[in-house]
Protein backbone atom coordinates (compact mmCIF):
# COMPACT_ATOMS: atom_id res chain seq x y z
CA UNK A 1 0.00 0.00 0.00
CA UNK A 2 2.75 2.54 0.62
CA UNK A 3 4.26 2.07 -2.74
CA UNK A 4 1.23 2.32 -4.77
CA UNK A 5 0.47 6.20 -2.58
CA UNK A 6 3.60 6.80 -3.63
CA UNK A 7 2.90 6.11 -7.08
CA UNK A 8 -0.40 7.70 -6.98
CA UNK A 9 1.71 10.74 -5.82
CA UNK A 10 4.07 10.72 -8.10
CA UNK A 11 1.38 11.10 -11.29
CA UNK A 12 -0.39 13.61 -9.36
CA UNK A 13 2.86 15.50 -9.03
CA UNK A 14 3.56 14.72 -13.20
CA UNK A 15 0.18 15.75 -14.12
CA UNK A 16 0.62 19.25 -12.03
CA UNK A 17 4.07 19.40 -13.54
CA UNK A 18 2.77 19.18 -17.16
CA UNK A 19 0.13 21.46 -16.88
CA UNK A 20 1.67 24.19 -15.56
CA UNK A 21 3.94 23.27 -18.31
CA UNK A 22 1.35 23.44 -20.93
CA UNK A 23 -0.10 26.77 -19.51
CA UNK A 24 3.28 28.57 -19.78
CA UNK A 25 3.54 27.49 -23.48
CA UNK A 26 0.01 28.35 -24.26
CA UNK A 27 0.65 31.85 -22.62
CA UNK A 28 2.80 33.35 -25.51
CA UNK A 29 0.94 31.66 -28.42
CA UNK A 30 3.16 33.33 -31.19
CA UNK A 31 6.14 32.35 -29.40
CA UNK A 32 5.37 28.69 -29.31
CA UNK A 33 4.43 28.73 -32.66
CA UNK A 34 7.62 30.18 -33.95
CA UNK A 35 9.98 27.74 -32.18
CA UNK A 36 7.56 24.70 -33.20
CA UNK A 37 7.87 25.63 -36.53
CA UNK A 38 11.82 25.98 -36.09
CA UNK A 39 12.09 22.44 -34.36
CA UNK A 40 10.12 21.38 -37.30
CA UNK A 41 11.96 22.65 -40.18
CA UNK A 42 15.80 21.46 -38.80
CA UNK A 43 13.85 17.86 -38.24
CA UNK A 44 12.09 18.12 -41.76
CA UNK A 45 16.14 18.45 -43.18
CA UNK A 46 16.98 15.57 -40.79
CA UNK A 47 14.58 13.35 -42.17
CA UNK A 48 14.75 14.45 -45.85
CA UNK A 49 18.53 14.38 -45.95
CA UNK A 50 19.36 11.37 -43.88
CA UNK A 51 16.16 9.29 -46.35
CA UNK A 52 17.88 10.81 -49.81
CA UNK A 53 21.65 9.82 -48.91
CA UNK A 54 20.28 6.66 -47.94
CA UNK A 55 18.42 5.94 -51.08
CA UNK A 56 21.00 7.55 -53.34
CA UNK A 57 24.00 5.21 -51.91
CA UNK A 58 21.05 1.91 -51.66
CA UNK A 59 20.60 2.96 -55.35
CA UNK A 60 24.66 3.30 -56.39
CA UNK A 61 25.65 -0.05 -54.41
CA UNK A 62 22.54 -1.58 -56.28
CA UNK A 63 23.75 -0.48 -59.52
CA UNK A 64 27.31 -1.51 -58.95
CA UNK A 65 26.67 -4.80 -57.56
CA UNK A 66 23.95 -5.63 -60.00
CA UNK A 67 26.78 -6.03 -62.57
CA UNK A 68 29.00 -7.71 -60.68
CA UNK A 69 30.24 -10.52 -57.90
CA UNK A 70 30.72 -9.66 -54.12
CA UNK A 71 33.71 -11.72 -54.03
CA UNK A 72 35.47 -13.17 -56.37
CA UNK A 73 37.92 -16.33 -56.46
CA UNK A 74 41.36 -16.70 -59.19
CA UNK A 75 44.47 -18.49 -59.08
CA UNK A 76 47.21 -16.67 -57.28
CA UNK A 77 49.14 -15.08 -59.88
CA UNK A 78 52.73 -16.62 -61.47
CA UNK A 79 55.92 -14.90 -60.50
CA UNK A 80 59.06 -15.36 -61.45
CA UNK A 81 61.29 -18.08 -59.45
CA UNK A 82 65.23 -18.11 -59.37
CA UNK A 83 67.33 -20.58 -57.28
CA UNK A 84 68.77 -18.73 -54.36
CA UNK A 85 72.31 -16.85 -54.33
CA UNK A 86 75.33 -18.07 -52.36
CA UNK A 87 76.10 -15.92 -49.66
CA UNK A 88 77.36 -12.92 -50.04
CA UNK A 89 76.36 -12.31 -53.20
CA UNK A 90 74.06 -9.11 -53.96
CA UNK A 91 71.52 -10.13 -57.35
CA UNK A 92 71.65 -7.06 -59.32
CA UNK A 93 69.14 -8.71 -62.13
CA UNK A 94 66.53 -6.20 -63.51
CA UNK A 95 63.81 -8.29 -64.52
CA UNK A 96 59.90 -7.70 -65.69
CA UNK A 97 56.61 -9.12 -64.30
CA UNK A 98 55.79 -12.45 -65.38
CA UNK A 99 52.86 -12.14 -67.91
CA UNK A 100 49.64 -13.60 -66.38
CA UNK A 101 48.17 -16.71 -68.93
CA UNK A 102 44.72 -18.15 -68.64
CA UNK A 103 44.71 -21.17 -65.89
CA UNK A 104 42.61 -22.96 -64.82
CA UNK A 105 41.67 -23.75 -61.06
CA UNK A 106 42.84 -26.68 -59.52
CA UNK A 107 40.48 -29.23 -57.79
CA UNK A 108 37.26 -26.91 -58.64
CA UNK A 109 34.80 -29.49 -57.95
CA UNK A 110 35.97 -29.73 -54.68
CA UNK A 111 36.12 -26.28 -54.06
CA UNK A 112 32.79 -25.62 -55.55
CA UNK A 113 31.39 -28.36 -52.40
CA UNK A 114 33.79 -26.02 -49.63
CA UNK A 115 32.14 -23.02 -50.81
CA UNK A 116 28.87 -24.22 -50.65
CA UNK A 117 29.01 -25.07 -47.61
CA UNK A 118 29.74 -21.35 -46.26
CA UNK A 119 27.09 -20.01 -44.34
CA UNK A 120 27.83 -17.01 -45.28
CA UNK A 121 27.67 -17.34 -48.76
CA UNK A 122 24.24 -17.04 -50.52
CA UNK A 123 25.33 -18.47 -53.92
CA UNK A 124 27.87 -19.75 -55.45
CA UNK A 125 28.97 -20.15 -59.07
CA UNK A 126 32.23 -21.55 -61.01
CA UNK A 127 32.75 -20.07 -64.67
CA UNK A 128 35.44 -20.16 -67.09
CA UNK A 129 36.32 -16.77 -68.76
CA UNK A 130 38.95 -15.91 -71.56
CA UNK A 131 39.44 -13.65 -74.43
CA UNK A 132 38.02 -14.49 -77.48
CA UNK A 133 37.39 -12.83 -81.24
CA UNK A 134 33.70 -12.34 -82.30
CA UNK A 135 32.71 -12.29 -86.06
CA UNK A 136 29.97 -11.43 -88.00
CA UNK A 137 31.06 -10.96 -91.66
CA UNK A 138 33.75 -8.15 -91.90
CA UNK A 139 33.20 -6.64 -88.87
CA UNK A 140 34.88 -8.19 -85.56
CA UNK A 141 34.87 -7.04 -82.06
CA UNK A 142 37.16 -8.21 -79.19
CA UNK A 143 34.91 -10.10 -76.33
CA UNK A 144 35.11 -11.66 -73.00
CA UNK A 145 34.05 -15.01 -73.22
CA UNK A 146 32.12 -16.79 -69.95
CA UNK A 147 30.57 -19.89 -69.61
CA UNK A 148 28.14 -20.30 -67.30
CA UNK A 149 25.72 -22.41 -65.21
CA UNK A 150 22.84 -20.55 -65.80
CA UNK A 151 20.91 -21.47 -62.75
CA UNK A 152 23.85 -20.50 -60.55
CA UNK A 153 24.75 -17.81 -62.56
CA UNK A 154 21.67 -15.87 -62.66
CA UNK A 155 21.92 -15.98 -58.22
CA UNK A 156 25.31 -14.13 -58.76
CA UNK A 157 23.77 -11.68 -61.54
CA UNK A 158 20.24 -11.17 -62.75
CA UNK A 159 20.92 -11.23 -66.16
CA UNK A 160 17.64 -12.85 -67.01
CA UNK A 161 15.91 -9.14 -65.64
CA UNK A 162 17.75 -7.71 -67.76
CA UNK A 163 17.23 -9.13 -70.90
CA UNK A 164 15.75 -6.45 -73.77
CA UNK A 165 15.10 -9.55 -75.69
CA UNK A 166 15.13 -12.81 -75.99
CA UNK A 167 15.08 -15.79 -72.69
CA UNK A 168 17.61 -16.26 -70.36
CA UNK A 169 18.96 -19.69 -72.09
CA UNK A 170 22.41 -20.81 -73.15
CA UNK A 171 21.96 -24.45 -74.73
CA UNK A 172 24.49 -25.68 -76.64
CA UNK A 173 25.21 -23.69 -79.83
CA UNK A 174 23.45 -20.71 -77.86
CA UNK A 175 24.71 -17.51 -76.39
CA UNK A 176 23.93 -13.77 -75.17
CA UNK A 177 25.29 -10.76 -75.80
CA UNK A 178 25.31 -7.21 -74.56
CA UNK A 179 23.24 -4.56 -76.17
CA UNK A 180 26.47 -2.51 -76.94
CA UNK A 181 28.01 -5.50 -78.55
CA UNK A 182 24.74 -6.36 -81.04
CA UNK A 183 24.78 -2.65 -82.07
CA UNK A 184 28.42 -2.59 -83.11
CA UNK A 185 27.85 -6.32 -84.94
CA UNK A 186 24.17 -5.59 -86.72
CA UNK A 187 22.77 -8.48 -84.44
CA UNK A 188 19.42 -9.72 -83.03
CA UNK A 189 17.44 -12.21 -81.76
CA UNK A 190 18.28 -15.51 -83.96
CA UNK A 191 21.24 -14.37 -85.60
CA UNK A 192 24.64 -16.41 -86.12
CA UNK A 193 27.75 -15.51 -84.95
CA UNK A 194 31.43 -16.27 -84.91
CA UNK A 195 33.43 -16.79 -82.20
CA UNK A 196 37.49 -17.58 -82.56
CA UNK A 197 38.96 -18.71 -79.44
CA UNK A 198 42.68 -18.96 -80.49
CA UNK A 199 44.23 -21.89 -82.25
CA UNK A 200 42.09 -22.95 -84.62
CA UNK A 201 39.04 -22.97 -82.00
CA UNK A 202 36.08 -21.75 -83.55
CA UNK A 203 31.96 -21.88 -83.49
CA UNK A 204 28.96 -20.64 -84.54
CA UNK A 205 26.66 -19.47 -81.85
CA UNK A 206 22.85 -18.24 -82.04
CA UNK A 207 22.03 -15.12 -80.01
CA UNK A 208 19.32 -16.36 -77.53
CA UNK A 209 19.22 -13.07 -75.70
CA UNK A 210 20.20 -10.26 -75.57
CA UNK A 211 20.94 -8.06 -72.05
CA UNK A 212 21.72 -4.76 -70.72
CA UNK A 213 23.31 -4.14 -67.30
CA UNK A 214 23.98 -0.72 -67.63
CA UNK A 215 28.03 -0.96 -67.62
CA UNK A 216 29.56 -0.07 -71.11
CA UNK A 217 32.44 -2.35 -70.91
CA UNK A 218 29.63 -5.58 -69.90
CA UNK A 219 27.71 -4.29 -72.72
CA UNK A 220 30.33 -4.06 -75.27
CA UNK A 221 32.59 -6.93 -74.43
CA UNK A 222 30.66 -9.98 -73.06
CA UNK A 223 29.18 -13.01 -74.27
CA UNK A 224 27.72 -15.86 -72.45
CA UNK A 225 27.57 -19.17 -73.63
CA UNK A 226 27.34 -22.81 -72.06
CA UNK A 227 29.96 -23.83 -70.10
CA UNK A 228 31.40 -26.41 -71.81
CA UNK A 229 31.29 -24.66 -74.89
CA UNK A 230 33.24 -21.87 -73.27
CA UNK A 231 35.64 -24.59 -72.02
CA UNK A 232 36.31 -26.20 -75.56
CA UNK A 233 36.94 -22.63 -76.96
CA UNK A 234 39.26 -21.88 -74.45
CA UNK A 235 41.38 -25.02 -74.42
CA UNK A 236 40.25 -25.59 -70.82
CA UNK A 237 38.44 -28.70 -70.99
CA UNK A 238 36.36 -29.92 -67.87
CA UNK A 239 38.06 -26.56 -65.73
CA UNK A 240 36.79 -23.14 -64.46
CA UNK A 241 39.03 -20.29 -63.96
CA UNK A 242 36.84 -17.95 -61.63
CA UNK A 243 34.12 -19.16 -58.46
CA UNK A 244 31.71 -15.96 -58.08
CA UNK A 245 30.45 -15.96 -54.29
CA UNK A 246 27.18 -13.26 -53.32
CA UNK A 247 26.73 -12.56 -49.58
CA UNK A 248 23.61 -11.55 -48.03
CA UNK A 249 25.97 -8.89 -45.73
CA UNK A 250 27.59 -6.81 -48.40
CA UNK A 251 29.86 -4.73 -46.23
CA UNK A 252 31.16 -8.31 -44.98
CA UNK A 253 32.60 -8.77 -48.05
CA UNK A 254 36.26 -7.66 -47.70
CA UNK A 255 36.63 -9.53 -44.18
CA UNK A 256 35.10 -12.60 -45.75
CA UNK A 257 37.45 -13.15 -49.11
CA UNK A 258 40.34 -12.53 -46.65
CA UNK A 259 38.73 -15.70 -44.81
CA UNK A 260 38.58 -17.59 -48.23
CA UNK A 261 42.07 -16.67 -49.44
CA UNK A 262 42.88 -18.66 -46.55
CA UNK A 263 41.05 -21.50 -46.24
CA UNK A 264 41.40 -21.94 -50.13
CA UNK A 265 44.77 -20.74 -50.83
CA UNK A 266 42.93 -18.51 -53.83
CA UNK A 267 43.34 -14.94 -54.66
CA UNK A 268 40.50 -13.55 -53.48
CA UNK A 269 38.51 -10.39 -54.90
CA UNK A 270 35.84 -8.34 -53.09
CA UNK A 271 33.99 -5.75 -54.15
CA UNK A 272 35.01 -3.60 -51.70
CA UNK A 273 38.77 -3.51 -52.71
CA UNK A 274 38.05 -3.48 -56.57
CA UNK A 275 36.05 -0.06 -55.62
CA UNK A 276 37.49 1.80 -53.31
CA UNK A 277 37.10 5.44 -54.77
CA UNK A 278 33.31 4.27 -54.79
CA UNK A 279 33.58 3.43 -50.99
CA UNK A 280 35.42 6.29 -50.24
CA UNK A 281 32.60 8.42 -51.69
CA UNK A 282 29.98 6.59 -49.82
CA UNK A 283 32.13 7.16 -46.42
CA UNK A 284 31.86 10.98 -47.15
CA UNK A 285 28.15 10.96 -47.69
CA UNK A 286 28.09 9.22 -44.76
CA UNK A 287 30.32 11.62 -42.53
CA UNK A 288 28.21 14.48 -44.43
CA UNK A 289 24.82 13.43 -43.06
CA UNK A 290 26.38 13.27 -40.12
CA UNK A 291 27.57 16.24 -39.82
CA UNK A 292 24.50 18.27 -40.95
CA UNK A 293 22.09 16.15 -38.34
CA UNK A 294 24.94 17.28 -35.78
CA UNK A 295 24.69 21.29 -36.69
CA UNK A 296 20.29 21.34 -36.94
CA UNK A 297 20.64 19.29 -33.88
CA UNK A 298 22.34 21.96 -32.12
CA UNK A 299 20.51 24.86 -33.61
CA UNK A 300 17.50 23.33 -32.81
CA UNK A 301 18.84 23.15 -28.87
CA UNK A 302 20.00 26.61 -29.06
CA UNK A 303 16.66 27.43 -30.33
CA UNK A 304 14.69 25.74 -27.42
CA UNK A 305 17.39 27.09 -24.72
CA UNK A 306 16.79 30.88 -26.11
CA UNK A 307 13.38 30.81 -25.36
CA UNK A 308 13.14 28.81 -22.21
CA UNK A 309 15.71 31.42 -20.96
CA UNK A 310 13.73 34.59 -22.05
CA UNK A 311 10.49 32.25 -20.17
CA UNK A 312 12.56 32.23 -17.05
CA UNK A 313 12.67 35.89 -17.39
CA UNK A 314 9.12 36.50 -17.96
CA UNK A 315 7.46 34.22 -15.61
CA UNK A 316 10.04 35.26 -12.17
CA UNK A 317 7.00 36.34 -10.23
CA UNK A 318 5.31 33.47 -11.21
CA UNK A 319 8.14 30.81 -10.48
CA UNK A 320 8.55 33.09 -7.26
CA UNK A 321 4.69 32.63 -6.41
CA UNK A 322 5.02 28.65 -6.70
CA UNK A 323 8.12 28.26 -4.51
CA UNK A 324 6.47 30.46 -2.22
CA UNK A 325 3.42 28.31 -2.06
CA UNK A 326 5.25 24.91 -1.34
CA UNK A 327 6.46 24.15 -4.49
CA UNK A 328 10.04 22.16 -4.23
CA UNK A 329 13.21 23.23 -6.49
CA UNK A 330 12.55 20.39 -8.36
CA UNK A 331 9.19 20.62 -9.54
CA UNK A 332 10.32 23.81 -10.98
CA UNK A 333 12.99 22.23 -13.07
CA UNK A 334 10.80 19.49 -13.91
CA UNK A 335 8.28 21.97 -15.15
CA UNK A 336 11.14 23.71 -17.05
CA UNK A 337 13.14 20.15 -18.62
CA UNK A 338 8.58 19.34 -19.58
CA UNK A 339 8.65 22.53 -21.83
CA UNK A 340 12.13 21.69 -23.55
CA UNK A 341 10.38 17.89 -24.14
CA UNK A 342 7.20 19.17 -25.51
CA UNK A 343 8.58 21.94 -27.57
CA UNK A 344 10.87 19.34 -28.84
CA UNK A 345 8.29 16.54 -29.80
CA UNK A 346 5.29 18.45 -31.42
CA UNK A 347 7.80 20.26 -33.80
CA UNK A 348 9.76 17.09 -34.05
CA UNK A 349 6.32 15.43 -35.27
CA UNK A 350 5.76 18.39 -37.22
CA UNK A 351 9.00 18.43 -39.11
CA UNK A 352 9.01 14.51 -39.86
CA UNK A 353 5.52 14.74 -41.42
CA UNK A 354 6.80 17.82 -43.63
CA UNK A 355 9.80 15.60 -44.58
CA UNK A 356 8.11 12.63 -45.11
CA UNK A 357 5.93 14.96 -47.37
CA UNK A 358 8.81 15.61 -49.40
CA UNK A 359 10.22 12.77 -49.64
CA UNK A 360 7.03 11.64 -51.45
CA UNK A 361 6.73 14.68 -53.55
CA UNK A 362 10.31 13.63 -54.46
CA UNK A 363 9.47 10.20 -55.62
CA UNK A 364 6.12 11.26 -57.33
CA UNK A 365 7.36 14.10 -59.21
CA UNK A 366 10.91 14.59 -58.91
CA UNK A 367 14.20 12.93 -61.48
CA UNK A 368 12.73 9.28 -61.96
CA UNK A 369 16.49 8.42 -61.29
CA UNK A 370 16.03 6.12 -58.13
CA UNK A 371 13.48 6.22 -55.05
CA UNK A 372 13.79 6.94 -51.79
CA UNK A 373 12.88 4.74 -49.13
CA UNK A 374 11.81 6.20 -45.63
CA UNK A 375 12.26 3.68 -42.88
CA UNK A 376 9.94 3.88 -39.64
CA UNK A 377 13.05 4.04 -37.23
CA UNK A 378 14.22 7.30 -39.14
CA UNK A 379 11.43 9.11 -38.31
CA UNK A 380 11.22 7.82 -34.54
CA UNK A 381 14.75 8.74 -34.45
CA UNK A 382 14.55 12.13 -35.59
CA UNK A 383 11.71 13.24 -32.95
CA UNK A 384 13.21 11.45 -29.74
CA UNK A 385 16.42 13.57 -31.16
CA UNK A 386 14.64 16.63 -30.97
CA UNK A 387 13.07 15.74 -28.01
CA UNK A 388 15.77 14.69 -26.33
CA UNK A 389 17.70 18.13 -27.41
CA UNK A 390 14.95 20.17 -26.04
CA UNK A 391 15.29 18.47 -22.81
CA UNK A 392 18.83 19.07 -22.66
CA UNK A 393 18.68 22.55 -23.82
CA UNK A 394 16.10 23.38 -21.12
CA UNK A 395 18.23 21.98 -18.31
CA UNK A 396 20.59 25.54 -17.99
CA UNK A 397 17.15 27.65 -18.14
CA UNK A 398 15.47 25.05 -15.65
CA UNK A 399 18.25 25.05 -13.25
CA UNK A 400 18.09 28.98 -13.31
CA UNK A 401 14.56 28.48 -12.51
CA UNK A 402 14.72 26.82 -9.49
CA UNK A 403 17.18 28.59 -7.55
CA UNK A 404 15.33 31.62 -7.60
CA UNK A 405 14.41 33.07 -4.19
CA UNK A 406 11.50 33.21 -3.85
CA UNK A 407 10.73 36.54 -2.03
CA UNK A 408 13.06 38.21 -4.69
CA UNK A 409 11.46 36.58 -7.37
CA UNK A 410 7.77 38.02 -6.11
CA UNK A 411 9.39 41.55 -6.24
CA UNK A 412 10.40 41.10 -9.33
CA UNK A 413 8.78 43.00 -12.08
Amino acid sequence: MPAEAASRSALAALWLESKIALRFLADNPLQTLLICIGIGVGSAVIVFITALITGLQANVIERTLGSQAHIRLLPPDEINRRAPLAPGLLDLTLESPRAQRLRALLNADDLRAVLDAQPLLRAVSPLVSGPAIARRGAARASITLIGIDPARYRQIIALDEALLAGEFAVPAGSGLIGSELAADLGLGVGDKLRVDGGNGREAVIEIAGIFELGVREIDTRNVYVDLRQAQTLLDLPGAVTVIETTLDDIFAAEALAQRLAALTGLRAESWMSTNSQLLNALRSQTMTTQMIRLFVGLSVAFGIASVLAVTVVQRTREIGILRAMGSPRGQILRVFLLQGGLLGLAGSALGALVGWALVQVFNLFGPRLFEIPVAPDLVLGAMAIATLSGVLAAALPARRAARLDPAVAIRYV
